[in-house]
């Protein structure tokens, strides 16, 4: 019997090629479909979810006006006079929220302009791992951090309360310098080398390359660095329970105690309140505004990437 050389016949080569290129599109198209139901379920999960909150803030507002929910300075809804004024806990979570980018936004860029433009690459490898470890540290322990060390510690110097909005929030500001170093220190890099030769030969110096080039350069991936780690310190839970406390009231002073948004919603998920009651409800309208207000800031980022967005050949 004579074997068959399938290098010798063109016909029997091209068959080859042919079932090849068949298996091949049957295994891409089963592929395909595969990460098609993995999107399917991540899209379909966030409708749910927004389904859900919406679904059940609708049903709240049936029973309380958006006056009240919205033009009321007070918030006692477990109490036996009940107010539903959603303002003093918008009030604790933009109050945390800014004390906790005063710290992240300084630290976060100041660490990344240093890991990009002045330390050695041995030294870059090892601090950017050790700095990004502050991310994977829980929350509930930043909290405790906050309440048993550092409230201790700052009360010492002004007249705190056991909770209060500035440890939470410098807290946070630790927590959250990572998420603004390590953005921005990717936006940094990304700017062209021949941007930062192009100054020197102009004769500037290393400080005013910076500040002058290189960070306007990577502006957008800054600014969306910062919006992130807004949304991150709006959305944060533990520390803010512990550390803040739960006594929502209409201030800027961070001395005293403040129940944020996220908070509250620990509070009613922890079973104090009956299903379906109106306490109950109240845990998905404050979720409905802390949707809309994560909504908007990523709205925001996502706006100011393009609007700043630098492109260069």
């Amino acid at each position: 019997m004579q074997n068959t050389n399938y290098q010798d016949d063109p016909y029997l080569l091209s068959r080859q090629s042919l079932d090849k290129n068949a298996s091949e599109d049957i295994s891409e198209k089963i592929v395909a479909a595969i990460l098609f139901a993995c999107a399917l379920v991540s899209v379909l999960t966030t409708f749910g979810i927004v389904l859900i909150i919406f679904q059940e803030t609708f049903s709240f507002f049936q029973e309380v006006s958006f006056a009240q929910f919205f033009l009321d300075t007070k918030w006692t809804p477990l109490f036996a006079n009940k107010h539903f004024g959603v303002w003093p806990l918008i009030n604790g979570t933009l109050l945390t929220t800014a004390i906790a980018m005063a710290v992240a936004i300084p630290l976060g860029l100041s660490s990344a302009i240093y890991l990009s433009e002045y330390a050695q690459p041995k030294v870059a490898a090892i601090l950017r791992p050790a700095v990004e470890l502050l991310a994977g540290i829980p929350t509930v322990v930043y909290g405790y951090f906050a309440l048993l060390f550092l409230t201790p510690l700052l009360r010492n110097l002004m007249p705190l309360e056991i909770f209060n909005a500035l440890s939470a929030g410098l807290m946070m500001g630790i927590m959250i310098t990572p998420t603004v170093g390590s953005i921005s220190l990717d936006a940094i890099k990304a700017v062209p080398r021949f941007l930062r030769e192009g100054a020197y030969a102009l004769g500037i110096t290393k400080l005013e390359a910076i500040f002058k080039v290189v960070l306007p350069a990577a502006l957008s991936g800054i600014i969306a660095s910062i919006i992130l780690g807004i949304s991150r310190a709006v959305g944060e839970t533990m520390t803010v329970l512990i550390a803040a406390g739960q006594q929502p009231r209409l201030t800027v002073n961070f001395m005293e105690s403040v129940e944020t948004m996220t908070a509250y919603m620990a509070q009613i998920s922890g079973g104090d309140s009956p299903r379906g009651s109106l306490n109950f409800k109240t845990l998905y309208a404050v979720g409905a505004v802390l949707f809309i207000l994560t909504l908007a800031l990523n709205i925001v980022s996502y706006w100011v990437a393009n609007r700043f967005k630098e492109k260069y050949d």
